[in-house]
């Protein structure tokens, strides 16, 4: 089968077909308070402090500020459009439906048109299994956008039990512009969940070129319904044919119940909610490959509020509030996935990954310690172990770690190198250079054209005095590969003046210092390239600025000498002498 399977849900269309515009909560340029908001009453001109105190928390997505402050506004200015709209979206991110639901209907009573009240009304009536009243907004025209209407009301109908009516919304919307694979997507999830499983994979199992787009929840769906069928053989077939997926977790959990002969059932959308649900979480993972995270997680939220079993809404939740720099509320969100999910693992990582961003590093220790017992077999759990041991300075152990995880790779594993390079780096801080050094040359077995590995074993070389024309030619190579990069084009200067080679150091230290100007260690670097050609009073004054630039102390205590005493250069090492020009680019 050839197909471009897609980790997402589905292209074409999005922004056209939903009515999410941007976060309701960065609709005013900074600094500007809204003029409904200081000039429709003097109590709203008084809570202008407070209005822009919960804009500010808004644009911050600090969600719960947001939802506090901007109630404290709409009890003096109740009627406000914005006021209503920011608490809106910062309830409904929340995953507060009830303060949310009662917020929309205001807005609706007071005849403000907001998507947002739209969608969060939906939301409240498939929880609560309502479907006329959801249709009932939708005939009214209260659209949160073509897409999302469409399948809002496609849903409804299969929730009242008219799947006639129910496939009619669906191909409605599948002839639409920009929405086909929407619709036969969710047309095949109805069919599949009334029990047609033969209609449902004539429609899974349609090419792209007509218009069933393969993503990685349709690939679960179609195994789901091939299994359900009892072509366990047809469903294994079609997992090999993806080996881009083949360590995903829900996958490989299907891959074990269809090896070992265990009944599968359909079991990806058992009511309408949840097929609302999927719906969602769809538009919420396309919306999350742009800029706009503020309105994915509003879609996100909607999905987990229908179906808050939907591990894969969590994850996808967790990690938007994550890239809205709201640490405790995703770690909250990763807490939700059960420890019996296939998700489980990667919600553990993630809660992990977010306490060491609050720089809680043994609570994260615990959770990563923990996770590594239950499941051992895992490299990627074993690897993440290992770097948080190696950012706590543990290096045996996390060498350990970090031999397990490379055990548990397979040889020609894409990300082998990785582990290598960061086991290269354990080792070198145990003095293990026999270690260190075959480490970063496998990593370059593995990944010859990787950057940081060439910079590395190139450095070490240099300051080993070992096979100095190889090391160069590392070198070079990595400023090739990247030449913007201040930190490596500082090695290769480095090199140069370790060599005695100081014109050299200085053309390329400079170019170091002009790509990363506040590194105190590249403006120190220039100074002794200065001071080698004499040129002494800019030395200084390097010098003068690295000291400024706030270095570790050993750095500050050096410079301070140098300021003091000058430079002392070091005799070049014989080899370093002998080199001709050429093997060493120069």
């Amino acid at each position: 089968m050839q197909a471009t399977w897609r980790r997402g849900a589905f292209l074409g269309g999005l922004a056209l077909a939903t009515g999410l515009w941007g976060a309701a909560l960065a609709q005013t340029a900074p600094g500007e308070v809204p003029e409904t908001t200081v000039a429709a009453t003097p109590a709203a001109q008084a809570e202008a402090g407070t209005y822009l105190a919960a804009r500010a928390a808004g644009i911050a997505a600090d969600l719960p500020v947001a939802a506090d402050y901007f109630a404290r506004a709409l009890d003096r200015d109740p009627s406000n459009p914005r006021l209503l709209e920011g608490a809106l979206s910062a309830n409904l991110g929340l995953g507060r439906l009830e303060e949310a639901r009662a917020l929309a209907d205001r807005m609706i009573e007071a005849g403000i048109d907001s998507p947002t009240a739209n969608l969060t009304r939906a939301v409240s009536f498939a929880a609560q299994e309502d479907w006329r009243a959801l249709l009932s907004d939708l005939e009214a025209g209260r659209s949160a956008g073509p897409l999302v209407d469409g399948l809002e009301r496609a849903w409804a109908w299969a929730g009242l039990g008219d799947d006639a009516a129910a496939q009619s919304a669906f191909d409605e919307l599948a002839a639409a512009p920009g929405m086909r694979a929407f619709g036969l997507y969710h047309k095949a999830l109805a069919l599949a969940a009334s029990g047609d499983l033969a209609g449902a994979e004539a429609i899974l199992a349609l090419p792209e070129s007509e218009g069933m787009q393969r993503s990685r929840r349709s690939l679960l769906a179609h195994v789901q319904v091939l299994g359900a069928q009892g072509r366990p053989e047809d469903a294994l077939a079609l997992l090999d044919s993806v080996p881009a997926l083949a360590s995903d977790a829900a996958l490989l959990d299907m891959r074990a119940q269809l090896e070992t002969g265990e009944p599968v059932e359909f079991t990806m959308i058992a009511s309408p909610a949840e097929g609302l649900g999927e719906a969602y979480l769809n538009i919420a993972a396309l919306l999350a490959e742009g800029e706009d995270a503020a309105v994915a997680l509003l879609y996100a939220r909607a999905s987990l509020l229908l179906d808050p079993s939907e591990a894969e809404a969590a994850l996808l939740a967790a990690g938007l509030l994550e890239r809205l720099e709201q640490p405790a509320l995703a770690r909250e969100v990763y807490g939700l996935v059960p420890p019996d999910h296939p998700a489980y693992v990667a919600a553990e990582l993630g809660r992990a990954r977010v306490l060491r961003s609050e720089e809680e590093e043994a609570a994260a220790l615990e959770v990563l310690s923990r996770l590594a017992q239950q499941r051992s077999d895992l490299a990627e759990v074993q690897s993440a172990l290992g770097d948080l041991l190696r950012s706590m300075e543990r290096w045996a152990e996390a060498e350990a770690a970090y031999d397990k995880a490379v055990a548990l790779q397979d040889a020609d594993s894409t990300g082998l190198w990785y582990l290598h390079f960061m086991r290269a780096l354990a080792r070198e801080a145990q003095d293990d250079w026999t270690g260190t050094e075959a480490d970063l040359r496998r990593a370059l077995e593995l990944n010859p054209e990787q950057p940081q590995v060439l910079n590395h074993l190139g450095y070490s070389l240099v300051e080993r005095g070992e096979k100095l024309p190889e090391a160069l030619s590392l070198l070079e190579q990595a400023v090739a590969l990247r030449p913007d990069s201040g930190a490596i084009v500082d090695s290769l200067g480095w090199a140069f003046f370790k060599l005695g080679r100081y014109p050299q150091a200085v053309t390329e230290l400079e170019k170091a210092s002009s790509l990363l100007p506040t590194d105190p260690v590249i403006n120190d670097h220039l100074g002794d390239a200065y001071w080698a050609v004499g040129r002494q009073r800019e030395a200084r004054f390097q010098w003068s600025r690295a000291l400024s630039l706030e270095p570790t102390p050993e750095d500050a205590e050096t410079i301070r000498l140098k300021l003091a005493d000058g430079l002392t250069l070091s005799p070049v090492a014989a080899e370093a002498a002998s080199l001709p020009l050429d093997a060493s680019g120069g």
